[in-house]
């Protein structure tokens, strides 16, 4: 639950001591997608950022493990954000961002603290009229944030073509009006006591504000007595409520054997006792604690799982200096689950994150599907690491040294996370079939080498030392056909779009995608998506998701296109046919091409399923 923060009390005559109230509420999962460290918040008529860790109330040991994403976030565990309720000042604390405010009567435009009747009241002082919030900020590429500068706007002149004025940021009074004519930019026009003046036209250029010699003030108002510092990027224009404004860096893993059981977590508290200790110092220790009573663990089982936490935690962390594509459908940790979800789990007491089984129907085989597993339990724990603004990060050493941080303090060993509980469906393809279909893909020309080269253009833009392109056509081949399932089965089972999840496993030796829920609350586990695995079923929702992939409202221009979507990272996909909510995609809805399901019209590309309702 979102509270003030003391810091906006801290010219109202000592009212920062009185206890904060709640401003509002926001679901544990939004604290991490959406509303997270650094992000802005609208509620009511007002507008707020959410302030840094440091200022997070939490227990001082972290309340959520996992034991196979600690050691490469370098971290000791996570926290969950916090959810109450109750009146006692918990909670995650809000500062009041933008500052900048304006009155709809009198037009005034300055700091909320001048122009308010109290710092709980956002009234104006003449008007009563509800203040409202600045619709403009600046920020710029390494994740610092700031008021616009309006004053600056309005007496930049960098040709010396106007008469100097001898009015002051201190002194000034500004006015905000608009004609209400347009809703351009030129409509809106800001006014100085001195007599100057000047409209918001030309403000959201990229490189409007450096042309006026206004720089980035390196201010990070999410983190608690931060100061300016000197930034060189080139700070840019933004609207209050731009996507632009807060890209999350997410990482997550799903809770598998032998990493996480029963056993395991117990292990884990323990772990003190037992890492690095010899196999008969194990055991005895294991007796001391009952772990080897009739019915309950035998002494090979607890030296195999402290033998596995070992193992875990001499995992490396993540390498800075490493370039690596912005997906990870081929990490190390993809490569542990996908052996894990190919192979049977019994629903046992101790797999209680993890239940994974094969169709109980005998179906005859899918055409291009090989296994299909049924997860019947899953927990993923998604944790937030940091993030960007004005463009999301794709993975490069210069992308990630922009990376915001959350706490001011480089000791804090914790980061914010949410564990998820859900179902879902596992499927990879059939090996001959795909790779017969490469060896064919791969001997034309055309798609796959337009979307890798539009790939490779906005990695060498971005600043990669080597732009070279991993994409293949099995990625883009998988990703769509994830995109495809899960819009069927949201008209099918009516779950909505949003509350489905892709999770892509990918390399030479992986050709697999995991379909689940990817929330726990009103769309969480109510099985039916895991019906959705029953082959039967299966098969007739494919065939029904590649009859729609076939043929899209928007053809021929979409089929036909050169490129679609953000930076021509997609070809034939749109809104009308194969994207989906962002939150349900891996990669921002990025390198998706309905051809690569059922081939083109005039057959010069070649679809891995031969026609429409292969399989059907």
């Amino acid at each position: 639950m979102p509270r003030r923060s003391p810091a906006d009390a801290s010219a109202t005559n000592g009212e920062e001591n009185r206890k904060l109230p709640a401003v509002g509420s926001v679901r544990r999962a939004q604290q991490i997608t959406t509303y997270g460290v650094g992000g802005l918040m609208a509620i009511a008529d007002q507008s707020y950022i959410i302030r840094g860790l440091d200022s997070w109330d939490v227990p001082k040991e972290p309340t959520l493990h996992d034991v196979r994403l600690e050691p490469r976030l370098n971290v000791d565990g996570f926290h969950r954000p916090p959810a109450t309720r109750v009146a006692n000042g918990y909670g995650v604390h809000v500062r009041r961002f933008p500052k900048t405010y304006s009155c709809s009567k009198c037009n005034a435009l300055g700091e909320f603290a001048d122009l308010a009747k109290s710092w709980t009241d956002n009234r104006c002082t003449r008007c009563e009229v509800p203040l409202a919030p600045s619709r403009f900020m600046m920020a710029c590429e390494d994740g610092h944030l700031d008021e616009f500068p309006y004053w600056d706007w309005i007496h930049a002149d960098p040709e010396n073509l106007r008469a100097p004025s001898n009015c002051s940021r201190r002194t000034a009074v500004l006015a905000l009006t608009t004609d209400g004519r347009t809703a351009s930019l030129r409509s809106i026009v800001i006014t100085c006591s001195c007599g100057l003046h000047a409209s918001m036209e030309g403000a959201f250029g990229r490189l409007a504000l450096r042309t006026l010699k206004i720089p980035c003030r390196g201010y990070r108002p999410w983190i608690r007595g931060d100061r300016a510092t000197q930034c060189t990027k080139v700070p840019q224009t933004l609207q209050r409520g731009s996507s632009a404004a807060w890209f999350p860096e997410l990482r997550s893993a799903l809770s598998i054997p032998p990493w996480h059981t029963e056993l395991m977590g117990q292990v884990q508290v323990r772990r003190r006792h037992l890492v690095g200790k010899s196999a008969e110092r194990i055991e005895d220790f294991a007796q001391d604690e009952g772990w080897l009573d009739p019915g309950r663990y035998t002494a090979e089982q607890v030296l195999r799982t402290v033998r596995a936490l070992e193992l875990a935690t001499a995992v490396e962390p993540d390498d800075e200096d490493q370039e690596t594509f912005a997906f990870e459908a081929s990490s190390t940790l993809r490569q542990e689950e996908y052996e894990q979800l190919r192979k049977t789990t019994e629903d046992l007491p101790e797999n209680e994150h993890f239940v994974c089984e094969p169709p109980s129907d005998d179906a005859d085989p899918i055409p291009g599907i090989d296994e299909v597993m049924q997860v019947k339990r899953l927990r993923e724990v998604r944790a937030l690491t940091g993030f960007t603004r004005i463009r999301p990060s794709q993975g490069s050493k210069a992308d990630r040294a922009r990376i915001a941080a959350l706490s001011s303090s480089p000791e804090t060993r914790w980061l914010p996370a949410i564990d998820v509980v859900g179902e879902g469906v596992f499927l990879t393809l059939d090996p001959h079939r795909l790779e017969a279909w490469e060896a064919e893909v791969n001997g034309t020309s055309g798609r796959v080498t337009r979307l890798r080269a539009a790939h490779e253009a906005v990695l060498a833009w971005r600043g990669w030392e080597d732009p070279s392109s991993p994409l293949t056509a099995r990625f883009v081949l998988l990703h769509t056909l994830a995109h495809a399932l899960i819009n069927e089965w949201s008209l099918d089972c009516g779950y909505p779009a949003a509350s489905l999840r892709e999770r892509l496993y990918v390399n030479d030796h992986m050709a697999g995608v995991l379909l689940y829920t990817a929330t726990s609350d009103s769309a969480g586990s109510l099985g039916g998506i895991v019906a959705q695995g029953e082959r039967s079923r299966l098969e007739r929702s494919l065939a029904q998701a590649l009859d729609r992939a076939a043929w899209c409202s928007s053809d021929p221009l979409c089929m036909e296109a050169d490129s679609n979507g953000a930076d021509g990272l997609n070809l034939a996909a749109c809104h009308t046919c194969i994207l989906l909510p962002e939150t349900s995609c891996e990669l921002n809805n990025t390198f998706l091409d309905r051809a690569h399901l059922v081939g083109t019209p005039d057959g010069s590309f070649p679809g891995y399923f031969p026609q429409p309702g292969a399989g059907g």
